[in-house]
């Protein structure tokens, strides 16, 4: 599968275990941001098919930067992440235009069939 997908996590662990899920099931072409600054620079510069971002992070969160993605380019793909107890933060992800959200911690199959849904 030749779509990319930008991971995004200021966790160097989280985008490991989620690249690795990926890579695992035939989605090979994967880039990478520890925050959501490099995000937003990577997704004008890379054109990712699907962006996969944690809310919480150093510099710009997941939030924002998803609104700066979205700004620029309303038909994006974007699936959140968050930990338990931050519902306020994915409603507002919702409403920003995120198409899911993934809870963490997270199971492999749950990854596998948001992307798979949204990439088809």
């Amino acid at each position: 599968m030749d779509k990319k997908i930008l991971l995004v996590d200021d966790a160097a662990f989280m985008r490991m275990l989620i690249k690795d899920t990926l890579t695992k099931n035939g989605y090979t072409n994967i880039i990478e941001a520890a925050d959501g600054e490099i995000a937003c620079q990577m997704y004008d510069s890379d054109k990712p098919d699907l962006v996969v971002m944690d809310i919480t992070m150093p510099n710009k969160t997941g939030i924002e930067a998803l609104a700066e993605i979205k700004s620029k380019n309303p038909a994006a793909k974007v699936i959140m992440c968050s930990a338990m107890g931050q519902e306020a933060m994915v409603v507002e992800a919702i409403k920003l235009g995120a198409l899911d959200f993934i809870v963490k911690p997270f199971k492999p199959d749950r990854i596998l069939q948001t992307v798979s849904k949204i990439l088809g």
